[in-house]
């Protein structure tokens, strides 16, 4: 089977800072064309934006071609086809598959059967490898290094794919976390086992100002009203936190706020103007790190 990207932990360390080199490149010069004449399939079962987007701007930009689709309401899949069979039929025709499914552990379904790479685009609460590439590429651009930081995750942290694949990624880097969820929105205790594993210190509160003063990297996170398995259990929850301009009076001149997007109420529009605020271009940063993920995967870099 040829190397896939379905979870942050497909990659080594090494390669996690080859691919970040290979972003930096991609964003001094992101007119390429060297993959002219391949074939990318951008599988998207659920709605996104920022991610479907920017994968297929990095495929336009490589001189690839990109086909798919934005959601399966048109699909065989909606006549009963099985994920397994829907990725052995779009095999033949391209060089990468993309996915993005509601369910966990579809990507790797998909790996599991397909002859060309695939890449997950984030599969129901699990992984989402490439963004947290970019958010390892945002962190970098902004505090100069990865290493001995400490990063407060904020809000969803049980449904919040981006955070388990984050936590994962930068534990490797000499990093010190604090999770700030309510109970109900904990991190997983497969991710804090992993953490003990490797001595990596972290603490958990449920009040965002306790550690917003000492904090290198706030990463924002939305409620996923989408992942909850009532509405009462979202609406008890939905607006536990709601970061304004007037919180970061005592924050870190190097502190950056981050948020894998889109936002609802967890970030007040009046925080955009300061000088913390970074995560518009840490989704523009997703467009580069796309581009080098599908480079190397696919051997040109």
């Amino acid at each position: 089977m040829p190397k896939s990207l379905i979870s942050i932990r497909d990659f080594s360390k090494d390669e996690i800072l080859h691919v970040l080199e290979i972003a930096k490149e991609f964003e001094q010069n992101h007119e390429q064309n060297f993959l002219a004449g391949k074939v990318i399939a951008c599988l998207f079962f659920e709605p996104s934006t920022r991610t479907r987007l920017s994968f297929e701007a990095a495929v336009n930009r490589l001189g690839a071609r990109v086909i798919g689709f934005p959601d399966s309401r048109n699909t065989s899949v909606s006549k009963g086809e099985t994920l397994e069979d829907t990725i052995k039929i779009v095999s033949n025709y391209v060089d990468m598959i993309v996915m993005r499914h509601p369910v966990e552990g579809a990507a790797a379904i998909a790996a599991g059967v397909s002859p060309v790479p695939v890449v997950n685009a984030g599969d129901g609460s699990n992984q989402h490898p490439t963004q947290t590439l970019l958010d390892m590429y945002s962190i970098l651009q902004t505090q100069g290094t990865l290493d001995g930081l400490t990063i407060n995750m904020v809000g969803d942290l049980k449904y919040g794919r981006t955070v388990h694949s984050l936590s994962e990624a930068m534990s490797d880097f000499d990093s010190h976390f604090v999770f700030t969820a309510p109970d109900e929105l904990k991190m997983p205790q497969k991710y804090l086992d992993l953490l003990d594993r490797k001595h990596i210190p972290y603490e958990q509160t449920s009040s965002i100002e306790d550690h917003l003063n000492d904090c290198d990297i706030l990463y924002m996170t939305r409620v996923q009203q989408e992942r909850f398995p009532c509405k009462e259990d979202y609406d008890r929850v939905k607006d536990i936190y709601e970061l304004t301009a007037s919180m970061l009076g005592g924050v870190k001149k190097n502190m950056k706020i981050l948020h894998p997007l889109p936002r609802v109420t967890e970030i007040a529009t009046d925080v955009d103007s300061t000088p913390y605020a970074y995560y518009f271009e840490q989704a523009r940063n997703g467009m580069y790190i796309r581009m080098a993920v599908i480079s190397y995967l696919l051997g040109y870099r």
